[in-house]
């Protein structure tokens, strides 16, 4: 018997590869809390959890983008990639990199699920400082965009 991260985790990659009916509800616990690396106090809620996670999507180069565009990131050598996984229990640390701005930034996203698989806590490290400030700006600009 598979744990729950397994099975969350699955949702959770097929999500980012837009294969996940219902998206981000069908996997967001409606009280799941959001520690962002940009923001002091944690998100709580799936609604603005939902928010954060599609603006980090458009700014890491996640889950939003259509396959044309992560193959030309691809080839730029630009894509935002998982590197690693540790899977345990109801827990999940996630590795990632990507390229901002010229930059390399690498980060975790350390998950944490219910016995039903749904998120309760999806939290975003980010590494190095120069990472964090090109996060910083780029999301606070893409959660504009998106709050319109």
């Amino acid at each position: 018997m598979s744990d729950p991260i397994d099975v969350c985790i699955q949702n959770w990659h097929a999500h980012t590869r837009r294969e996940l009916d219902g998206g981000l509800d069908a996997i967001l616990h409606p009280d799941v809390v959001f520690p962002s690396p940009v923001v002091f106090t944690p998100q709580v809620g799936r609604e603005i959890t939902k928010l954060y996670l599609n603006a980090a999507g458009g700014t890491l180069g996640g889950g939003d983008k259509t396959a044309e565009e992560r193959a030309a990131d691809a080839a730029s050598g630009a894509a935002f990639k998982y590197t690693k996984e540790i899977l345990s229990g109801n827990h999940a640390m996630l590795e990632f990199e990507t390229t901002m701005d010229g930059k390399v930034v690498n980060g975790v996203d350390i998950i944490t699920c219910d016995d039903d698989a749904m998120i309760t806590e999806f939290k975003v490290m980010v590494r190095p400082l120069q990472g964090v400030q090109i996060v910083h700006q780029q999301m606070m600009d893409m959660l504009e965009k998106l709050n319109g």
